[in-house]
């Protein structure tokens, strides 16, 4: 008998076994842990935050790119390699590719962060998610574009991870402040888009994998929902992919015209922040959008938008469940059955992260004190807005424009911009209806 025949394949440790979900949960988990921690036995806990604003080349230099908040930004990547280089080594990739890459897509999300910064960019809404996109699209579409880069692209886990972060800005308290015609608005418009945009793509014949993508992205808060969806269906990557960086082109309008046409046809504050928060995808694009309407509309925005990002965990638990038992025969060779799967196939398509955003969401909305999250909620949102921005700059680097028109004769792109038209007129509907005092009185959001 041969050597070769001798060896016995070595059993995979615990840390090998655990999926890219579990260790969004757990990198995200111990950044939260870490930080409360810090915060409940320190007295006057307060870390410093990297400084990215600016409004003149002189304030550039002097706050952003000064040698302080340089160094600063260079230990917060340290740790983030640190970090994720534990998971992604577990996972099975090759650390010699994956350190330089990691750096270079960490300059670039750091500079759309820097750009983003300015402060005329800032007021008219084109945020850092913008600018890691499209620097990333042009390194990643570039001919000589090196394969070590984009091996370090790891979109999915960057944002889960920050996913998992950001249940600590989601609280049920603020979702109570919209009353029920913010509830009933984000079930309406969740709902009724998300069935519309499939049933669009479905009559454009696009596949149900690409339909339940890009439904979800649409209808409850783009990048984040596309991403749950796909973990519940198992999706293809290049699929997600590509409605990822739909859902981030077609923001760059609707950033600019939403508010115009709010003050054109001089729609009310609080209907148009409504609106803005069900239609944008990003709490920080609502807010930006918002401030050009007004503070009220802010307000409202901002808590529509906290509502809809709660149907995350909702949406992926009703999506597990319904492509595991939908009678289709892709749908049973993808369970795996040729019968009715059990609740160990939903169990296994049910995103694991989605469990991680909804414990810190519980966690903070009902275990720590407001003084707490007082104290750390600046330096989670800055550390979850770092793993946003690799997240960004890796889609840009996994994506190609060629696709945006090739895959499938370009008709998911049909559909989703179908199916936003369909949300934008929708959600604006239900707005005036339930915040125009027609069913309720307006509420009062100050």
């Amino acid at each position: 008998m041969s050597q070769q025949e001798l060896t016995i394949p070595q059993p995979k440790s615990i840390l090998e076994k655990l999926t890219e979900d579990w260790w969004a949960v757990i990198t995200g988990g111990f950044i939260v842990s870490l930080i409360l921690a810090f915060a409940l036995t320190v007295p006057d806990f307060k870390l410093q935050v990297p400084v990215y604003g600016w409004s003149s080349g002189e304030e550039l230099l002097t706050k952003v790119l000064n040698p302080a908040n340089l160094l600063l930004i260079l230990l917060i990547g340290g740790c983030f390699f640190l970090l994720s280089a534990i998971a992604v080594k577990s996972m099975g990739d090759d650390m010699r590719l994956y350190l330089p890459g990691f750096g270079v897509i960490y300059i670039l999300a750091v500079t759309s962060l820097i750009i983003s910064g300015n402060k005329t960019l800032s007021y008219y809404g084109l945020e850092y998610v913008i600018f890691a996109l499209v620097l990333g699209l042009i390194l990643g579409n570039a001919n000589a574009t090196p394969a070590w880069i984009k091996k370090a692209a790891r979109s999915e886990f960057f944002i889960k991870t920050g996913l998992v972060i950001l249940g600590s800005s989601i609280l049920f308290t603020d979702i109570i402040k919209a009353g029920l015609p913010g509830i009933i608005q984000a079930i309406l418009v969740v709902a009724a888009v998300w069935f519309f945009a499939l049933w669009l793509s479905r009559k454009l014949k696009v596949d149900d994998e690409f339909g339940v993508i890009l439904a979800s992205a649409v209808s409850i808060c783009g990048v984040a929902a596309a991403i749950v969806a796909s973990g519940a269906i198992q999706g293809d990557k290049k699929k997600l992919s590509y409605v990822t960086t739909l859902v981030l082109i077609v923001a760059i309008p609707m950033l600019v015209l939403q508010p115009w046409l709010i003050k054109v046809f001089h729609i009310p504050e609080i209907v148009g922040g409504a609106w803005l928060g069900g239609t944008l995808d990003t709490t920080a694009s609502v807010a930006a959008a918002a401030q050009i309407v007004g503070p009220s509309a802010v307000k409202a925005g901002v808590i529509i938008k906290f509502s809809q990002n709660v149907l995350i965990g909702v949406a992926a638990f009703f999506i597990a469940i319904w492509w595991s038992y939908r009678p289709s025969k892709e749908g049973a060779e993808v369970a795996g059955t040729t019968g009715t799967p059990g609740f160990g196939i939903v169990w296994e398509r049910f995103p694991k992260f989605v469990l991680g955003f909804l414990a810190t969401s519980l966690l903070f909305s009902f275990a720590v004190s407001a003084e707490t999250i007082g104290q750390v909620k600046d330096i989670l949102k800055a550390l979850q807005t770092i793993w946003f921005a690799l997240a960004f700059v890796s889609i840009g680097l996994e994506a190609r424009f060629k696709d945006l028109v090739q895959v499938e004769g370009g008709r998911p792109a049909l559909a989703f911009i179908g199916a936003q038209i369909f949300n934008v007129i929708w959600t604006l509907l239900w707005a005036w209806i339930l915040f125009g005092g027609y069913l309720f009185a307006v509420p009062d959001i100050k």
